[in-house]
Formats: structure tokens, sequence, C-alpha cells
């Protein structure tokens, strides 16, 4: 197939897919795996190309602009995953006070079997909570998937102010190469004419020529 001019390929070599540790005993617990690797901070471009498996977590202010943009660029959205989704699918069939965690279960459970099975995810991800990603990102780190990480900014009379403050520190840490520490290999941010400019994500196999 012919690669557009304007395409990035996201190629992750076999140095950055590692970082396992082992798990060795300290004080009475084990040890967590260090996941860190380099991120590549990724410029925004027509068309953005991810590896097949991979795990592409979208993090936005705005829930409705971050659906909004996922629906227009992916060729298909099979692989989306949001706990607004699942929480829609369950409602009326458990208890309303069980609804959030049994939401929250299926989530995890339904990214976790997709990156077993070396299927493509797309988490659209609620806030901005680091621990919340990293649950993610251990996961496919577990698997040896891709992990990457996109932030879909609007404008500033769209952000709560209970989101400035952590939106602020996840943009710093980004721009500064600094997400690695969260295991992302890849960070990208849109805001303002580039989220127009994307046209679409695919994931596919980096051409031979790339």
């Amino acid at each position: 197939m012919p690669t557009s001019p304007n395409a990035r390929s996201v190629r992750i070599g076999d140095d950055e897919r590692g970082g396992w540790s082992s798990d060795r005993p300290r004080s009475g617990a084990p040890r967590p795996v260090d996941i860190s690797t380099r991120c590549r901070v990724l410029r925004p471009s027509h068309e953005m190309r991810y590896s097949p498996g991979s795990l592409l977590v979208v993090v936005s202010p705005s829930a409705a602009e971050r659906d909004r943009l996922l629906a227009r660029v992916l060729e298909n959205q099979g692989p989306v995953l949001s706990l607004d989704k699942l929480r829609k699918l369950i409602e009326g069939r458990v208890p309303a006070e069980q609804l959030e965690a049994s939401a929250a279960q299926l989530l995890a459970a339904t990214v976790e079997k997709r990156l077993q099975n070396g299927d493509t995810v797309v988490l659209a991800a609620n806030g901005f909570d680091a621990e919340e990603r990293e649950r993610f990102v251990r996961m496919a780190h577990r698997f040896r998937r891709p992990r990457h990480l996109m932030l879909v900014e609007v404008p500033r009379d769209q952000v709560g102010d209970e989101d400035r403050e952590p939106l602020n520190e996840l943009r710093r840490r980004l721009d500064a190469g600094q997400l690695g520490e969260e295991g992302f290999q890849t960070a990208l941010r849109l805001g303002g004419a580039s989220v127009g400019e994307l046209r679409r994500i695919v994931f596919r196999p980096a051409a031979e020529d790339d």
C-alpha cells in the first residue's frame, strides 16, 4: 500500500519493548516491575500510524471532544474502550450501587483480554489519574505490547477547574519527554489547528521504505 507523504510511522525498537526486572522480595513484598522506557514526543501529522496490537491511551479534559476525534479519525471503532461505554452496556443489569465498580472491573478485564490476544486497544481515558493509566500500561507491558499516549487539548474555557492543575502537569511532563517514566513509548499532544489537521489514525506495520 502506498504511503502518504505526510504519514508518520511509529516503530518501536526491540530495546524499547523490554524493561523487565525480577520480582525479588523487598520488605516482604514483591518489587513492582520497572516499566519505565524512553518516550519519544511525536509531532502531529495528517496520519498517525501505530503498530497493530498497541495500547493507545487518549486523554482529554473534554470527553465529548475526545470521542468526537476518535469517531472521525479511526477507520474502525472496534478497538475503542471507555468506562462510559461499558457503564451504558451494563446499566440496568447490575444494582445501581454496583454500577461504577462493575464497569471498572469489566473495563480492566476487557482491556487485559484484548492485549493478551494481541488486539489493538484505544482507551478513551477518564480524567488525568496517573495511577489509573499505570494500571493499563502495566497490562500492556506484561504482554509486550507497544504503549502510547495522546493528549487532546480543548480551549481553556472548556477545562474544568478541577482539571487545570493535573492537565498542566501532564502537558509539562509530555513536552519534556518524561512520560517514559509511566511506561509510554511515545506521546503526542494535539491542540488548536492540529486537532483538525489529523485525518486518521491507523494501526498497521510500517512500510518497508519508512
